[in-house]
């Protein structure tokens, strides 16, 4: 079902070498970068950006992040970037009652309040119309500070990137990430999709 096959990992060196940030995150680089690479200039960009946005600067921690990218790319239905952030939120540590209870964020007790907070924002800025209030603003402001928030609609905006990416590329999904999907997603439906 790809629209676009993906390259070699050897195909442009410097994507190559800036990738290697993946085999940390995922286990492996991405069919999306691979593709990407077809305009070595967007995957190079992608891959700065991508490591920017999930640097974890403080109490935003790198689970967290995955975990919010996992909430905006359920609301948009890429089940590519579904999978892939809940790995990503399971190499980065998030508690395995997260990881099994990730589709109940909301009453689930290994879910703080504050995470609640972050979870709601993802999902309400992930939606077309855009969701965000000045409820959802008040919620982040009793528990994160402004640069968290930025550090929080970073990854947001990131993973609207990915989700229209691959959901439109079709992306082969790959083995490690479909084994974390079907882990962790797939007792509430999760599957492949046309990412075969």
């Amino acid at each position: 079902m790809a629209l676009v096959t993906p390259l070699s990992a050897d195909h442009d060196d410097t994507t190559k070498e800036l990738a290697a940030f993946f085999n940390e995150t995922l286990g492996f680089c991405p069919n999306s970068v691979l593709t990407m690479q077809r305009r070595p200039a967007i995957s190079r960009a992608f891959i700065n950006l991508n490591k920017a946005v999930m640097t974890n600067d403080g109490r935003v921690s790198s689970s967290l992040k995955r975990m919010i990218a996992w909430v905006s790319s359920n609301a948009t239905g890429c089940r590519y970037c579904q999978a892939h952030a809940i790995r990503a939120a399971e190499r980065y540590g998030a508690e395995k009652e997260q990881l099994d209870n990730i589709w109940d964020y909301r009453t689930h007790e290994a879910f703080s309040e504050a995470e609640r907070a972050a979870l709601d924002f993802s999902l309400q800025a992930s939606q077309v119309p855009n969701a965000v209030d000045v409820a959802i603003k008040q919620r982040l402001y009793t528990y994160w500070n402004e640069g968290e928030i930025v550090e929080m609609l970073g990854v947001i905006s990131l993973f609207g990137y990915l989700n229209r990416w691959n959901d439109s590329m079709g992306t082969t999904i790959e083995e490690g990430a479909i084994h974390s999907g079907n882990k962790h997603l797939g007792k509430h439906g999760w599957e492949k999709g046309k990412h075969l």
